[in-house]
């Protein structure tokens, strides 16, 4: 009977676990709805005669919900645990996506100009859309690693990658279903889709994420024979929020380490040149993610205000090109830890004295954060002299996609290793909101560079249209270079 019990026990683990890893993957794949703006952003700009500044303005603001409350996100998850942050999700996507849906649905199609009550509402909507989507992230990314506790790295990293795979399914999904030849995309039914599709998905998941408290803490879901180690080395809730390569030596590598407060982290000079650094980076990479469809449409003479372009060739090269983001964002997460580990291993002791460490790295990573810059750099030149149709934009998306997600895949480890693991978590956080000061300040020069060049009312047409915004962001990522090589001088022998 014993044995029978065991059994029993072991299958219901077995199915717990299996919807928990459903879950867990159906969460990462919708979470990434408000990466899509760049296939519905032409179909705004002709049905509700939005301008540039005002399409740029609903995406940014989708793309900085996700960082605001990502402390109170991690708060919720380590007291509750990710069911929690899933059910806050399904109410967020719903009323976001639902009433984006709905504003869009009522505005007539012969509207002169575009309405001011409309462009708030969708604003507003945009905002707490971009508020669920780091909820539901973090409900996958930390059931993932606290579900597998003894694979940690790679269930959460399999987590992020599945997150980097969404807009392509998303948008694989709007092509497929919701787009008409001659018509282009339905935006109203797409987010009324997603509206329902991600809520639901996201209400299942306040269900099979509730992971015994126990396990929430780090055991694993089947894991219920293995001691646990000391109260010590048990995870609590100063656990980084990203994983990252542990280090070997309990020697703290910099004086910040020795002080929680914050301030010694402000006080350090290499942060500010760190923030620097992502603020450009992830704030030029984030202003060509937002706004990739009217650069799109900027390449075809069709969309000439008066003339009537071709609607579904387009938004086919739009989604190609939005695509082509997630594909190379999620293969750099998944590619770029191992090669830093390979081209640049940590050290495996860095005592008080730095000088007489021992170096097993080839290269410091923070050369990465500099071949990054010049990445960056070239396509922006390659752009302005080279780019003139839409199909020549498939290099600037890979390369977008391939700096975000590298940058996002080094720089825990960067973190921790510099200013120690104590307090990695918090930092991360704090260094993360780089990009909501270098998203704004990139895209708002994209907008009205945009509307200062638009002869029309429609789409601003040609080069002109961001010839100027590019020049600056290859100014921008040259300094980003330099500046990461006073990183380097300053983090000799330690990353």
């Amino acid at each position: 009977m014993a044995g029978g019990g065991h059994i029993v026990m072991s299958v219901l683990h077995n199915v717990r676990l299996f919807f928990t890893c459903l879950s867990i993957v159906a969460n990462a794949l919708f979470a990434g709805g408000i990466f899509t703006f760049p296939l519905l952003s032409p179909a705004l700009a002709r049905h509700l005669k939005l301008t540039q500044p005002q399409l740029t303005t609903i995406a940014l603001l989708g793309m900085m919900g996700q960082y605001p409350f990502a402390a109170l996100v991690g708060k919720t998850i380590d007291d509750y645990g990710p069911w929690a942050c899933s059910l806050a999700a399904s109410f967020l996507f719903s009323t976001g996506f639902g009433f984006f849906a709905a504003e869009i649905a009522k505005t007539p199609d012969d509207i002169a100009a575009p309405s001011k009550s409309s462009f708030r509402i969708l604003a507003a909507c945009f905002f707490l859309s971009g508020l669920g989507t780091v909820f539901s992230y973090f409900s996958s990314l930390f059931a993932a690693s606290r579900a597998f506790p003894q694979y940690i790295g790679a269930a959460s990293g399999a987590s992020m990658a599945l997150f980097g795979l969404s807009p392509l399914f998303l948008s694989l999904l709007a092509s497929e279903y919701f787009t008409d030849a001659s018509t282009g995309l339905n935006v109203t039914l797409f987010f009324s889709f997603l509206a329902v599709a991600s809520g639901t998905v996201n209400l299942i998941g306040a269900f099979t994420l509730r992971l015994p408290q126990s396990h929430d803490r780090g055991a694993s879901i089947l894991d219920r024979v293995a001691p646990r180690d000391d109260e010590e080395n048990s995870t609590d809730e100063r656990q980084p929020l990203l994983p990252n390569k542990p280090s070997r030596s309990d020697v703290q590598a910099t004086p910040v380490e020795g002080s929680s407060s914050a301030l010694r982290l402000f006080r350090d000079p290499h942060f500010w040149i760190l923030i620097l650094i992502l603020l450009i980076i992830l704030g030029s990479c984030e202003m060509i993610i937002s706004n990739i469809g009217t650069i799109v449409l900027s390449l075809y003479p069709e969309s000439v205000s008066g003339i009537r372009y071709l609607a579904s060739s387009a938004e086919a090269m739009t989604a190609t090109q939005v695509r082509l983001i997630s594909i190379s964002n999620t293969f750099s997460r998944l590619l770029s830890g191992p090669l830093a580990d390979l081209i640049a291993p940590l050290t495996s002791h860095v005592p008080d004295d730095r000088s007489s460490s021992l170096r097993r790295y080839r290269i410091s990573r923070v050369t990465l954060l500099s071949g990054i810059s010049l990445l960056l750099a070239g396509v922006f030149v390659y752009l302005e002299l080279a780019i003139r149709t839409p199909d020549d934009l498939r290099v600037l998306s890979i390369a977008t996609g391939t700096a975000y997600g590298t940058t996002f895949t080094i720089l825990p480890s960067v973190v921790s290793r510099v200013w120690g693991n104590r307090d990695s978590g918090r930092n991360f956080g704090i260094i993360t909101y780089a990009p909501l000061f270098g998203t704004p300040l990139f895209s708002y020069l994209y907008a009205f560079v945009s509307a200062r060049n638009n002869a029309g009312s429609g789409i601003c047409v040609g080069v002109t249209c961001w010839s100027f915004t590019f020049w600056v962001s290859t100014g921008a990522s040259l300094l980003s270079c330099a500046a990461s090589i006073l990183l380097w001088r300053g983090w000799k022998g330690l990353v």
